[in-house]
């Protein structure tokens, strides 16, 4: 599997007690990786025991820890998640990446090019960094000869889905987004004119295909740090498109993970014990 991060970042998570707005608070613990959706698919796939290689732009403090990247002469983005110990959330700054120059960008996609040839699936997640045009992803959704799960919002995802990818991740607001209104679900996943596997937070999941429609719900609420959830669900995605699972299993599969990985400290990982437990928790019905 493959997965493309073209707007990696160095991920800080600080664990704090409570968040007060205006006040100076103690951080109890700090998690600092690189980051990035896809570096965080990555490394969710790597930990369940799937070979993946991880591609992208990574700026001179990430080369030497995303080896597989082209680097580039901008500085990778940074973001900051504050996660409360009390379970109630996280608070998430993202800054908006380099400035990615056409040199970059050829480079880049010689590199698509020469791994997606080699790939079962390929995964285009994140947002975009200055300089990349609105159908970047549409346009490495073309050149790829594997199917491809896209994991976006706003513009790229609207030109990203005319490339017909094999299946696409919106959480509800992206999808909200792209509809330009609430969503009524799940007729309008069926519209987009391809497989839709949406995010619905604490509501679970709903799949959408040509062969049928699932809803996917974890057993209940699940305190933590969801930032790497939705990336987590992505991973069981690649995986489960990669093994030509049945889609009820991908789903279940992918809810258990999402779940299983808002235990986890940081995104980009998630707790086995709840993973094998969620697995077995988790209930789908046809929709």
């Amino acid at each position: 599997m493959l997965t493309v991060t073209l707007n990696a970042a160095l991920d800080v998570t600080y664990q704090i007690s409570t968040l007060s707005p205006g006040d100076t608070h103690r951080v109890h613990h700090v998690h600092t990786r690189p980051g990035g959706k896809g570096v965080n698919v990555a490394d969710v796939l790597t930990q369940l025991g799937h070979p993946v290689t991880a591609t992208g732009f990574a700026g001179p403090e990430l080369t030497t820890r995303l080896p597989g990247f082209v680097p580039i002469t901008g500085q990778s983005r940074r973001t900051v998640t504050i996660v409360e110990q009390t379970g109630t959330g996280a608070t998430l700054f993202t800054e908006p990446g380099p400035v990615i120059s056409p040199g970059e960008w050829q480079a880049l996609l010689d590199r698509f090019d020469q791994l997606a040839a080699h790939a079962r699936v390929v995964v285009l997640s994140g947002s975009l960094p200055p300089g990349l045009p609105a159908d970047t992803y549409a346009q490495l959704i073309t050149r790829s000869p594997a199917p491809v799960i896209l994991d976006t919002d706003g513009d790229p995802l609207r030109h990203g889905l005319t490339a017909r990818p094999a299946l696409i991740k919106p959480n509800l607001d992206e999808l909200t987004r792209l509809l330009g209104r609430e969503p009524d679900l799940p007729a309008d996943c069926h519209t987009l004119g391809v497989p839709v596997a949406a995010t619905l937070g604490a509501g679970g999941a709903l799949l959408a295909t040509p062969d049928g429609t699932w809803r996917a719900r974890p057993p209940g609420p699940v305190p933590g740090n969801p930032t790497g959830a939705g990336d987590a669900f992505t991973a069981a995605l690649a995986r489960g498109l990669a093994c030509h699972q049945p889609w009820p299993t991908v789903l279940a599969d992918a809810v258990a993970l999402s779940a299983a990985a808002v235990r986890s400290p940081a995104a980009g990982s998630f707790d086995p014990a709840a993973y094998q437990e969620f697995t077995t928790a988790v209930t789908v019905e046809e929709s």
